[in-house]
């Protein structure tokens, strides 16, 4: 909520106080009259609290009317804002896939190239498994000499690995 509107709210609600004073300062008036008398309740010491009572309740609903005032009066203070500016990057265009030199490579790790070809450059180490008919040692020794070679990567997804064919 603005400042303002906090101000106006707390004007209403401090006259508010001063009607709901004022009607009980009279209802005490009234009581004092009835049990000390007319003619005695000027001078009764129930009518002096009483007078003390009003006087601070009014004294507080005053300064309640002096924030609402202030709160009035006073400008929001400025917001700033920061806007992110974003960076457009040129990218040159992409160079066309470079065939990769299998012609060093054993049978094995050509076979291997050839799977992940197939399956769309992208394999789970346990499918490439089965495929190869290899085991767990013999499928890791293979994986680790093409990372190596730099024609894989493989890639930990929880408890499996992709094997990457990089490009």
């Amino acid at each position: 909520m603005e400042n303002k509107n906090v101000g106006y709210m707390i004007i209403g609600i401090a006259v508010l106080l001063i009607v709901v004073i004022f009607l009980y300062d009279h209802a005490l008036k009234q009581i004092v009259v009835e049990s000390c008398g007319e003619a005695h309740s000027l001078v009764c010491p129930m009518n002096q609290t009483i007078d003390q009572q009003t006087y601070l309740a009014l004294g507080i609903v005053g300064f309640l009317v002096i924030v609402a005032i202030i709160l009035i009066i006073s400008k929001p203070s400025e917001r700033i804002v920061i806007q992110e500016k974003t960076v457009k990057v040129k990218v040159p265009f992409k160079e066309k896939k470079k065939e990769m030199d299998t012609s060093n490579l054993v049978a094995d790790e050509k076979k291997l190239i050839e799977l992940l070809k197939d399956g769309g450059n992208a394999m789970f180490q346990a499918d490439l498994m089965e495929k190869m008919a290899l085991g767990k040692v013999g499928m890791t020794r293979l994986l680790d000499k093409l990372e190596a070679k730099q024609f894989i990567e493989r890639k930990r997804r929880g408890m499996n690995n992709i094997v990457v064919l990089k490009n």
